[in-house]
């Protein structure tokens, strides 16, 4: 099995924490060169010194916030410039918890600006040098929402959909160029994110944060939450040789959790 990403470079997105993070990680070792994409700086710095590098192999960042498309779209368009690109991972931290009733236009709008809009920016800017050479993989970190709506995250439901409906229009649209558009979907993953969402569920609920994650632990067959590099796995090998036929799917990394086929 080829799972030889030696010359290629990639694209992490949300790469200082997380599954960002453990995808920059899982990258580097099949021998990508990586360049991160986040916010924060003095983070990215951290990131890109844990990174593995072998002989030749070079990693870089760019710093950009996702609440400010424009910035980003001229920061990616100058990098597309310099050079090509033949991994993106679109990956970015999830809306709010709340109802969707309950939400506000402009929290949609801020979602699908910082989700659907910024990877359309992204893939813009990178896919050119991908048809220029023939060969490329986007690969868009999601939820297992988009099979189905988690409660409680009306806005993430939204978004998310709408972003795996967009990939896979991609996927017909990019195909014919050797460039595959393929979807992770995370489910319970012992992140930042679902801290957050797990101590949000307490409070409301009254319980504890151990109590909840103890529900949240049964609902899943292998009885366990997930760690970020395990979902890391599935980006890499999407992102490989080995996984060039492979194209237009959503790929729950979820435990068993996600009731649906």
């Amino acid at each position: 099995m080829n799972l030889d990403l030696t010359g290629k470079r990639a694209v992490v997105c949300g790469s200082t924490q997380g599954i960002g993070k453990a995808a920059a990680v899982e990258l580097a070792l099949l021998g990508a060169h990586v360049t991160l994409i986040a916010r924060n700086e003095e983070k990215l710095k951290a990131v890109i010194k844990e990174l593995a590098t072998k002989a030749g192999q070079q990693h870089n960042y760019i710093v950009a916030d996702f609440q400010s498309p424009d910035v980003l779209q001229q920061k990616v368009k100058q990098h597309a410039a310099e050079q090509a690109v033949h991994i993106l991972v679109n990956n970015t931290g999830g809306p709010p918890a709340g109802q969707a009733i309950d939400a506000s236009v402009d929290d949609f709008l801020k979602a699908y600006s910082s989700h659907l809009l910024c990877n359309q920016i992204l893939v813009q800017a990178y896919v050119p040098g991908m048809k220029q050479a023939g060969d490329g993989r986007i690969i868009n970190v999601i939820s297992t929402s988009v099979k189905i709506p988690i409660r409680g995250l009306g806005v993430s439901n939204t978004t998310r959909g709408a972003v795996a409906n967009w990939s896979k229009t991609l996927s017909l649209e990019l195909g014919p160029f050797g460039i595959t558009v393929n979807n992770v979907l995370p489910g319970s993953t012992m992140t930042g994110r679902l801290e957050e969402i797990m101590n949000t569920r307490a409070a409301k609920a009254g319980k504890s944060f151990d109590e909840v994650k103890k529900e949240v632990t049964e609902e899943i067959p292998l009885g366990r939450i997930g760690d970020a590099a395990e979902v890391a796995a599935a980006i890499a090998f999407l992102a490989t040789p080995a996984a060039g036929y492979i194209n237009g799917i959503n790929v729950p990394v979820d435990g068993g959790r996600t009731g649906s086929l």
